[in-house]
């Protein structure tokens, strides 16, 4: 085995050299993408954190109303108040912003590389092993190269967010449209519709289901990323959880988990699709 040890492929010079590159020749593109992620990011910190707690979890409240029963409704409100009782109000609201920063990037992206992939079974090919990659390769691997090129802070943390988060939409939007019924698909064509209208009319609708699981996927993803985020200088939720890590801090610990679970079981309720009653 020694001989075969001595010849080692150079796979991680390959890839040092690849970011070197990167560094030396595209920073003009990994700085304006920065900023716009950093816009998104400041965006929705000012909506969620600019009006009194109060108004915000009202907002909330009243979409869990519009959503869902009045069982969960006051479920939202109860553990939005519980959060605020914790302490934890500020680290809640920027994890929700980084949260929704990745569900748009992911959702503004992911369903439309679903729906290519559902028009070419030779690109979803392709994209399997990648989207495999992506969810399986240990998440400090791409953190190195994302903390080269954008530095510390909330952007490198949701690059990882969306790396790890984005197959779920794809692969559940390219499910939902190639799942939609032949005889929904004839019968559009025979009333002459073009491939766009059978798209927008017939397929979307019938995949939306399978899309918004994607979206609640995102989101349940991307929760699950928040501490991975606090460790390239992240705000939110995942900053105490560290926190209470290394200080081994059970009781800290244990609130902050109380304040993801809330957060995850809302947002997981909330943006699920309706059932239709026959």
């Amino acid at each position: 085995m020694d001989w075969l040890e001595e010849h080692k492929i150079p796979i991680g010079a390959w890839a040092k050299a690849a970011v070197d590159w990167l560094t030396q020749n595209m920073v003009w593109f990994f700085d304006g993408l920065s900023a716009a992620l950093e816009g998104i990011i400041d965006g929705l910190l000012w909506v969620l954190q600019t009006p009194h707690a109060f108004i915000v979890i009202l907002a909330i409240t009243a979409i869990s109303w519009w959503r869902r029963s009045p069982g969960f409704t006051i479920f939202t409100a109860m553990g939005l108040l519980l959060i605020v009782n914790l302490g934890y109000w500020e680290e809640t609201t920027e994890t929700l912003a980084l949260v929704l920063a990745a569900a748009t990037v992911c959702m503004g992206v992911g369903v439309p590389l679903g729906i290519a992939a559902a028009r070419s079974p030779v690109l979803y090919r392709i994209m399997q092993p990648v989207l495999d990659l992506m969810q399986t390769i240990p998440t400090f691997v791409y953190l190195i190269p994302a903390l080269i090129l954008f530095g510390l802070g909330m952007v490198p943390g949701l690059i990882a967010t969306v790396i790890f988060a984005i197959p779920a939409p794809i692969r559940l939007t390219h499910l939902g449209i190639t799942s939609t019924p032949t005889a929904l698909i004839e019968a559009g064509t025979a009333f002459g519709s073009t491939k766009s209208q059978l798209l927008w009319k017939v397929e979307l609708p019938y995949a939306l289901p399978q899309i918004m699981a994607g979206l609640t996927q995102t989101i349940m993803l991307s929760l699950s990323m928040v501490v991975i985020a606090a460790l390239v200088g992240a705000d939110g939720l995942g900053v105490p959880t560290v926190r209470a890590l290394n200080t081994v801090n059970i009781a800290q610990g244990f609130e902050v988990g109380v304040a993801i679970v809330l957060i995850a079981i809302i947002f997981d309720r909330m943006f699920k699709p309706r059932r239709v009653k026959s």
